[in-house]
């Protein structure tokens, strides 16, 4: 297990918001309808997917008595049969840039009900049910990770703050090896990179059991 870099903040979750979309900002305008590399959505698509994520994150402490059953039931419906299924769209006419407020304006969301919400107060997820901090801490999964598929082979730099992955780590991943640098430790457990002396993992999911 990592060794505890103390708890995952809002702050963090912010961070990793900022610092990810300086990086998609750079993603030239004829890229947004491509497919990286590693998936199977476009860009657009893509971050579309992250913009339903954070809001699902947010609105999951909406309600006075949080569901423990299920997502709060948004409709939702994708653009194209191989396209993610999101309860949120951007209006293409307002091209990348407008993609990107939708997404911060969604990253937002999450941030503010991290802040106002009980630390005490638990919420469904399908991987369990999780806590404030969690939810932030996979707001900043989400962002962190995505951003790094969306610019993989642009020559974009991007180098996310080694505290916040240390935290994201330590909040989501508890197995992951404490030896190495947060941000390639984090590809790795995501499956994304190799980590030297270590098999690549092939198959993974968080835990947002709270702590």
């Amino acid at each position: 297990m990592p060794a505890n870099p103390g708890p995952l903040t809002p702050d963090d979750l912010d961070s990793a918001v900022q610092v990810s979309l300086d990086a998609l900002r750079e993603v030239p305008a004829d890229a947004w309808d491509g497919d990286p590399a590693s998936l199977d959505w476009t860009r657009w698509e893509t971050v579309e997917h992250m913009c339903n994520a954070l809001m699902l994150y947010a609105v999951q402490f909406g309600p006075k008595k949080p569901p423990m059953d299920g997502n709060v039931p948004f409709a939702r419906a994708g653009r194209r049969p191989a396209a993610p299924s999101t309860m949120i769209r951007a209006d293409t006419a307002a091209g990348p840039e407008g993609l990107l407020q939708v997404l911060e304006s969604c990253a937002a969301l999450t941030v503010a009900m991290a802040r106002v919400t009980s630390p005490d107060a638990r919420a469904y997820h399908v991987y369990g049910a999780s806590d404030p901090e969690g939810f932030a801490a996979m707001g900043a999964v989400e962002m962190l990770l995505h951003t790094y598929d969306l610019i993989e082979g642009l020559g974009i730099p991007y180098a996310p703050p080694a505290g916040v992955c240390a935290r994201v780590l330590y909040r989501l991943f508890p197995d992951a090896p404490a030896d190495e640098p947060p941000w390639p430790t984090l590809l790795w457990a995501t499956g994304r990179a190799d980590l030297p002396g270590r098999p690549r993992v092939t198959d993974w999911r968080w835990d947002g059991t709270p702590r």
